[in-house]
């Protein structure tokens, strides 16, 4: 998929790209796979901010994704459609019950393709199996974790993961390596689906203006350094002082370090990763 690109007109317009859309076929989503989506703003229960610099943007509809996808013997490819709640395109499938289902756009997914899931399913992309009996060496994405719950990685766009050993030191599992780069243990009978999620240009995508970026929901942010010493630990003093920041190390608004401090505190878990992003086994 390729991106388009605009005549300098404005200084919005200069350097500014979108998603070619020649790829989707279909506009309109099917009325009976979406649902309404409030948006929180960033905010909890109460009303307070727990995640900055979100709020306003476009209304939008939820899609509702099927990730689980189990048990297709044959589902076609109906259409490619745009879905705003992710960056990866979705297709519209209809399944051999006759219902029609939204699941993950593989790369170079198209309309006719036929797509299955189960045991018996062949290995090509686009099918769903359970990981035991995908080739060790294939490439993956929307896998699950959790059996019975559906994909939960790999479901960005371009995104993939790979299935490097089925041998792994804990029984009933095989190796994964996911996009960060960690391997990781993943119950042999959890699936995934075969291929590359597509839609690989989405993250060359520049967005040109304030406003575009406004309108996908993101509000304006301000730098640590042009605030007061009250409001962040790199605000204050008399004019620029770049040198405390890089005396102390840059922190967050609350006084944490930004870089490099590791926050993972899951420890029901860190026996599945066999080695962590680059960086060998964890401890």
């Amino acid at each position: 998929m390729a991106l388009k690109l605009y005549k300098p007109t404005t200084p919005g317009r200069r350097g500014m790209t979108t998603a070619d859309t020649e790829v989707l076929t279909k506009k309109k989503p099917t009325k009976s796979l979406i649902v309404i989506k409030k948006t929180g703003s960033g905010r909890n229960n109460q009303g307070k901010i727990t995640v900055r610099h979100r709020g306003g943007g476009v209304k939008r509809y939820y899609r509702l994704v099927d990730f689980d996808f189990k048990q297709v013997k044959s589902a076609v490819v109906e259409a490619i459609e745009y879905d705003p709640n992710r960056s990866a395109h979705i297709a519209l499938v209809r399944l051999d019950s006759g219902k029609p289902a939204y699941v993950i756009a593989g790369s170079g997914m198209k309309v006719g393709d036929q797509l299955a899931s189960g045991d018996d399913a062949a290995i090509k992309a686009g099918n769903r199996l359970a990981l035991k009996n995908i080739p060790a060496g294939t490439q993956i994405y929307n896998i699950e974790l959790v059996l019975g719950k559906g994909g939960q990685i790999a479901r960005s766009a371009g995104a993939k993961a790979s299935l490097i050993s089925k041998e792994s030191p804990k029984e009933g599992f095989v190796q994964v390596r996911l996009p960060s780069g960690e391997v990781r243990l993943v119950n042999e009978n959890c699936q995934a689906t075969i291929g590359t999620v597509g839609n690989e240009q989405h993250q060359n995508i520049k967005y040109g203006s304030a406003g575009r970026r406004r309108r996908l929901g993101w509000r304006p942010q301000v730098r640590g350094k042009a605030m007061n010493p009250v409001d962040h630990p790199h605000g204050g003093g008399e004019g620029q002082q770049p040198t405390a920041i890089y005396k102390y190390g840059q922190k967050t608004p609350w006084g944490k370090p930004a870089l490099g401090l590791k926050t993972r505190r899951r420890k029901s878990t860190q026996a599945m990763i066999i080695r962590g992003r680059g960086k060998g086994r964890r401890k």
